[in-house]
């Protein structure tokens, strides 16, 4: 939950602008110009959309880097948006934000929370909240656009600004790559992203070198058996007993298939099939997430699903099923060069108590494409819950309100202050004048 004053000030900050403060300090700067990106983040968690449907999201933060002076481009790779701030001779670093929202019905209680309820891509009514802070992210963007607009005498060189379309659905950012991005736009030095974290206090940031996040895969598994009557099972070729067999076998990849010290997640999310009581169907389906971080182990498991799966239908007579692959996400790999440089860049901003070395997660951000394309990348964790919250939830040793959840509420001013400042910081001096 946001703190009184935070509300306060996030509902009466309409008619404010950006202050054009002649000071270099990006901490001095976001004492006065931390208003507007208030009201820029309420427009944005009160508007959600969801992946390949952020129209208006994208119009709104291609308007705000137009503002701010860049050469905007719309439409990039679907609904993504490239910002370019030139300034004279020097190296072109990329900073990126992503712009979707997730399937949830919000439950914050926050005087702006969202209230959108829309079509998804299978045409379910669902609700519409930003529960994995892309709108801090992209609120971050708008201020860092007009922190380097409005001090061109600190730096040199050429910032990319990417707002980028699908991240939850893992593939906004190949779109964007695929659409061309690096011919027209030009290949960046750098390339960094933030991300909130729902475990770390306000006021923090947290970076690792190396894997940072995961492989991620959705796979989807058609078992197709033969229906008929409950009552005579003789007759049928049972599609949800040869399920059940095969979920438990699935379980033994990560067990017995992998090598212990190989982080491995197969996490069977979904198994559908049937109508009535005594009705045997004709089929059965299972959705099953996947999580490595190394190619060579991806493969591996997704090999090894589809020999269990082909075993288990094959033991009971019935047909090859189905098995299809899709959603697939590279793990996000930090630069070591870089990663060790921002660091650096961090403990400098704010000291070495607020600088935390972070963990590798299972989950996916699609931020690794760029890496992949030879762009030396790092995306670093911003701290986003009040740490008296955090201190409370320990006393009481339960889990904060995870990302992707209803009740995810960032600690607002702190975060965004602490982000501005951190990316700010990071452009400078890799933009540095010589």
């Amino acid at each position: 939950m946001i703190c009184g004053r935070t509300m306060g000030i996030g509902l009466a900050i309409v008619l404010l602008s950006w202050s054009r403060s002649t000071a270099q300090d990006p901490q001095e700067w976001i004492k006065t110009n931390l208003a507007p990106l208030m009201e820029a983040y309420v427009q944005l968690h009160r508007n959600p959309e969801l992946s390949f449907q952020e129209k208006e999201t994208s119009a709104f933060v291609a308007d705000k880097l137009e503002a701010a002076g860049c050469e905007v481009t719309r439409n990039v790779g679907g609904f993504g948006v490239v910002g370019i701030l030139a300034n004279g001779e020097g190296p072109t670093v990329m900073v990126r934000s992503d712009l979707d929202a997730l399937p949830i019905i919000e439950k914050t209680e926050l005087p702006f929370a969202s209230k959108k309820m829309v079509a998804d891509a299978e045409g379910n009514q669902v609700g519409t909240m930003h529960a994995c802070g892309h709108d801090v992210h992209m609120t971050n963007l708008i201020g860092v656009a007009n922190y380097f607009a409005t001090h061109k005498d600190a730096w040199s060189g050429r910032i990319m600004f990417i707002g980028q379309p699908a991240e939850e659905r893992g593939s906004g950012a190949m779109a964007m790559i695929n659409d061309k991005l690096f011919e027209r736009f030009g290949k960046p030095d750098h390339a960094l992203a933030l991300h909130c974290s729902s475990v770390l206090p306000s006021g923090t940031v947290g970076i690792r070198s190396g894997f940072a996040m995961a492989n991620v895969d959705s796979v989807d598994i058609e078992i197709i058996g033969r229906g008929g009557h409950g009552a005579y099972p003789h007759t049928t070729i049972d599609p949800i007993v040869i399920a059940a067999k095969l979920i438990l076998d699935l379980q033994t990849i990560v067990s017995r298939d992998m090598k212990p010290i190989d982080p491995t997640v197969v996490t069977v999310g979904a198994i559908n099939a049937g109508t009535k009581h005594n009705i045997t169907p004709d089929r059965c389906h299972l959705q099953i997430t996947v999580r490595t971080y190394r190619d060579n182990i991806r493969k591996r498991v997704l090999d090894a699903i589809q020999r269990k799966a082909d075993a288990a239908a094959m033991s009971a007579g019935a047909e090859k099923p189905i098995v299809k692959v899709s959603e697939g996400t590279p793990a996000l790999e930090n630069d070591a060069k870089l990663a060790a440089q921002i660091r650096e860049i961090l403990i400098g901003t704010f000291g070495v108590d607020r600088v935390i070395e972070t963990e590798p997660v299972m989950g996916g951000e699609d931020f690794g494409q760029f890496g992949r394309q030879g762009i030396p990348a790092v995306m670093f964790e911003l701290g986003a819950i009040e740490p008296r919250k955090l201190e409370y939830y320990k006393q009481q040793q339960i889990m904060p309100p995870s990302l992707h959840t209803a009740t995810f509420a960032p600690d607002l001013e702190p975060t965004l202050e602490t982000g501005v400042v951190a990316m700010s910081n990071c452009v400078l001096e890799l933009l540095k004048k010589k």
